[in-house]
């Protein structure tokens, strides 16, 4: 795509955010076999603590003047960071809006990283695979864990890499 850029996003992007945040969740209601709530919205923590932590960061994609996507980092401070939301639209999918998108925000936040995903999503599976390849050659990890208090769903899958190790050539 033609101007794609990725930038923090301020409290003037927040409302393009919370738009971009009802496509994400409705997409994720498919694997997740979640209804919005009476009001038509999903639930939104992650939206709103992306916005108000200070240990959180949120990120706007964009192609030209308009949003593509977004990506919410969690853990700033910590020692592993996550990358606890990441949504790009459709029509700017297969792009490579999305790849550029987490090369950038990994860079800028140098370390450990872990990302998850849901088996049955498989076009996230393939992305996030190629991804961590990308960034951290064969340096990473793949485990599955249970979702917190979801007994019934399968568990996620969790990617770990590290970018130090991928930038210096260590393991």
């Amino acid at each position: 795509m033609p101007n794609t850029s990725m930038r923090l996003a301020t409290t003037a992007d927040r409302t393009t955010v919370e738009r971009l945040w009802l496509m994400f969740r409705h997409d994720m209601s498919e694997f997740h076999g979640v209804l919005p709530n009476p009001d038509g919205a999903f639930r939104d923590e992650w939206l709103h603590q992306a916005f108000s932590e200070s240990d959180w960061a949120p990120y706007l994609l964009t192609s030209g003047d308009r949003p593509a996507g977004f990506a919410f980092v969690r853990g700033l401070t910590a020692s592993t960071r996550g990358l606890n939301s990441f949504f790009v639209v459709r029509g700017a999918r297969r792009s490579g809006i999305g790849l550029q998108a987490v090369q950038e925000i990994l860079a800028l936040h140098p370390g450990s990283w872990e990302v998850a995903f849901q088996d049955a999503n498989t076009a996230a599976a393939r992305f996030w695979r190629r991804v961590a390849t990308t960034v951290a050659g064969d340096a990473w990890t793949e485990e599955r864990r249970p979702v917190p208090g979801r007994p019934d769903l399968p568990p996620d899958v969790w990617i770990s890499l590290s970018t130090i190790a991928a930038s210096t050539g260590r393991t």
